[in-house]
């Protein structure tokens, strides 16, 4: 019960709503849900992506009235109402998709408190626009700190990485991040996590054998501090970024970004490699994406096409060593395809800064 605004935005994905609601890439927006009938495996210790849900709150169709999971800790709904989640189900999430996918992300209020018609839509119309948004300040970790935890033993996927392997050293700077892209990094490195706010120098006097840029919710263009740092970071070291960190990597080397009509976000995203004409079905969450023609003489090449509506995956530089993807390797939730991306990072920075960067490589 409650009252939260937010942008409505809709989720594909059939199963993971533990994940969604707890990934800090969705500070400021209410979440559909388009799989009809939601909460039938409870929730549980292992799933998820942060310390407590950040979505403003949740629309289902229906809310299952039992949990049914051999991992269940607990139900989404007491879940929710102990973190303040407003959410309702009995929605027609169908008919609501197809006004968002039609007009585009709209902005709503969800409220038991106020049932004025009139007073809602007021509040609505006075939602910040996403645009022009710096949610990072809200979501970024405020301290540096070392990250050791990897995947639990039942859940952990084969990266191809031996346990024995070598650990790099790597310098991971959070401006949102879902807690599965650190066990995945903790597989072949040792990550430091740093502050969205932290200056390129302080950054580089780690001596990291490479840096991360993680995802993050709201506008990349108003992050412009992670920008300026970015801009003093390439070429001094490798970079991977996933996500918001893609978006951030474009904008540093010069390039544009520009709000999608409705965002992608979901697991069943396709996305080819230009340079291998590889198919992998990808889980994402965003709401921008990088303007291809804008490119031009950044030096960075587009490597991956969503096969929907062919909008940008992937940039990369031979010579800086840098890449990132839009969508998410990590998945969580999601299939696997895209994994492969965190060996490719350590494979980059094994073999020295000039490897190419294209999938097989």
């Amino acid at each position: 019960h409650g009252e939260r605004s937010g942008e409505v935005v809709f989720n594909t994905s059939m199963t993971g709503y533990q994940e969604i609601a707890t990934d800090p890439s969705y500070t400021g927006q209410i979440v559909t849900l388009t799989y009809p009938q939601i909460g039938n495996t409870g929730v549980n210790r292992d799933d998820p992506e942060s310390g407590h849900p950040y979505i403003e709150g949740l629309v289902i169709r229906e809310l299952s009235p039992v949990v049914s999971n051999y991992r269940a800790t607990g139900d989404l709904d007491e879940y929710l109402r102990a973190a303040g989640v407003v959410g309702i189900d009995g929605i027609d999430t169908r008919r609501l998709v197809r006004r968002l996918r039609i007009d585009g992300a709209i902005n709503g209020v969800l409220s038991s408190v106020d049932l004025d018609p009139t007073s809602l839509l007021a509040k609505a119309k006075a939602v910040p626009d996403m645009n022009g948004l710096d949610l990072v300040k809200k979501v970024s970790t405020t301290t540096a700190s070392r990250w050791t935890e990897g995947y639990p033993r039942e859940l952990a996927p084969d990266l191809g990485i031996a346990a024995d392997a070598k650990r790099y050293p790597i310098v991971a700077v959070d401006y949102g991040m879902k807690r599965n892209i650190l066990r995945s990094l903790a597989c072949g490195f040792d990550p430091w996590v740093v502050p969205a706010s932290e200056s390129a120098e302080a950054i580089l006097e780690r001596k990291p054998a490479g840096v991360f840029l993680s995802n993050g919710p709201g506008d990349p263009a108003a992050v412009t501090y992670a920008i300026s740092t970015l801009k003093k970071l390439l070429g001094k070291t490798p970079i991977f970024g996933i996500c918001l960190g893609h978006q951030l990597m474009a904008l540093a080397a010069g390039a544009k970004t520009y709000k999608l009509k409705f965002g992608h976000r979901g697991g069943n995203q396709p996305v080819m490699d230009l340079e291998t004409g590889r198919v992998e079905i990808t889980s994402q969450n965003h709401g921008f994406a990088v303007d291809v023609p804008s490119l031009g003489k950044t030096g960075f090449r587009a490597t991956h096409t969503n096969l929907n509506d062919d909008t940008n995956e992937g940039i990369a530089s031979d010579d800086l060593a840098a890449f990132a993807v839009q969508y998410h390797p990590e998945a969580a939730p999601g299939p696997h395809d895209a994994l492969h991306l965190f060996t490719r990072f350590r494979r980059i920075i094994e073999c020295g800064s000039r490897v190419p960067v294209a999938a097989g490589s």
